[in-house]
C-alpha cells in the first residue's frame, strides 16, 4: 500500500514539475505605451450628437509597439487603433466612438491588448446623453398627426 502511495506521490510531483510554466524575465527593452490620459467624461450631450474622442498615447520603451486589439466593453463603444508598429519615442491615437443614440448615463471601457510591459490597459469614456424634444425626434413636417397637411402648408 505504501509503495503505491508513493508512487502516485511521485507521478502526481512529476506531472506538477513538468505542468508549471518557467516565467521568463521581463524584456527591459520593451515597448512601453504611455496615454496622456487615459479617461474622458463627455460631460452632457444631446441624442446623435458626435460622441467621439482621441486617447493619445507615445511609446517609451525600445522596441516598436504593437497593439493586437482594442476591446471595448460593449457594441455601443467602436475604438479604432493603428495596426502599424509604432516606434520607439513615436506617438499614436486610438479613437473611441460610442453610439449617442441611446440615452442616460453610460460609463464604458476599452480594453487595449499590446506587446508592452503592461500588456494591457484600460482607458474609460462616461458622460450622459439627453433625449432629443419631441418636435426634434418626430417632426411633423407640416402634417397632422392623421396624416393630413396642416393649412398653409
Amino acid at each position: 500500500m505504501k509503495s503505491i502511495l508513493l508512487s502516485l506521490a511521485v507521478v502526481f510531483v512529476g506531472f506538477v514539475k513538468s505542468n508549471a510554466q518557467e516565467t521568463a524575465p521581463p524584456n527591459p527593452n520593451a515597448a512601453e505605451i504611455v496615454f496622456e490620459t487615459d479617461q474622458h467624461d463627455f460631460g452632457t450631450l444631446k441624442q446623435g450628437a458626435e460622441c467621439a474622442v482621441e486617447f493619445k498615447f507615445k511609446n517609451t520603451g525600445k522596441e516598436p509597439l504593437l497593439i493586437s486589439n482594442a476591446q471595448p466593453s460593449c457594441g455601443c463603444t467602436v475604438p479604432q487603433w493603428p495596426k502599424e508598429p509604432v516606434k520607439p519615442g513615436d506617438s499614436g491615437v486610438i479613437k473611441v466612438k460610442y453610439d449617442s443614440n441611446r440615452v442616460g448615463p453610460f460609463e464604458k471601457t476599452v480594453t487595449v491588448t499590446s506587446n508592452a510591459k503592461t500588456q494591457q490597459k484600460v482607458v474609460r469614456i462616461k458622460g450622459k446623453i439627453e433625449a432629443k424634444p419631441v418636435e426634434e425626434a418626430f417632426p411633423s413636417n407640416g402634417m397632422s398627426k392623421s396624416g393630413i397637411p396642416f393649412e398653409g402648408k
